[in-house]
């Protein structure tokens, strides 16, 4: 069973991956859409986390296949659900993906639901302003953020906006 990890699941998969490729999904774009009141935030003040969003066949999201051995497959997807569907903002897709080496597998990710009450779509600076000072369950909004602009850049994968959110939340943690 494979995983597209674009977001924490990079960096905090949850399990032991038996095999992980780089790997593009076409027609989606990584960003911080979704209001998180879990894991990154609470109700009364949320945080941001990344979701895939469609965008069109022309947009790329690259990212990381996370491969499952066959004998963990079935409590990998269910701690997934767990941990991915916790609020429904979420809605579990089986995507036809393309890894770097050059192989065609389906994998699992986890897409945003435009329709659900945390989808949001703010500027840059807006983000950041939220981002910089959103606690949850599972820690700063910050932490969220650098981890995985920190990744990226380890796989030189460019996220000009990942980049130019974790200047921004910097100088503004700082000056708090």
């Amino acid at each position: 069973m494979w995983v597209f990890g674009y977001g924490s699941l990079l960096w905090n998969p949850g399990f032991e991956p038996a095999e992980q490729v780089r790997a593009d999904l076409k027609g989606y774009s990584r960003s911080f859409c979704m209001l998180s009141i879990h894991h990154r935030g609470t109700e009364h003040k949320p945080g941001l986390v990344l979701a895939l969003d469609e965008a069109g066949a022309e947009m790329v999201c690259s990212g990381m296949a996370l491969r499952a051995s066959e004998a963990q497959a079935d409590d990998v997807l269910a701690y997934l659900r767990e941990r991915e569907l916790i609020s429904s903002a979420y809605e579990e897709k089986w995507i036809d993906l393309t890894l770097a080496d050059g192989r065609c597998v389906q994998a699992v990710t986890y897409v945003v639901d435009r329709t659900h009450v945390q989808y949001c779509q703010y500027d840059l600076d807006h983000q950041a302003s939220i981002i910089a000072g959103a606690v949850g369950g599972r820690g700063p909004n910050p932490e969220y953020l650098y981890k995985t602009a920190e990744l990226l850049q380890s796989l030189q994968i460019a996220d000009p906006e990942l980049d130019y959110l974790a200047k921004e939340v910097s100088k503004l943690t700082k000056s708090a």
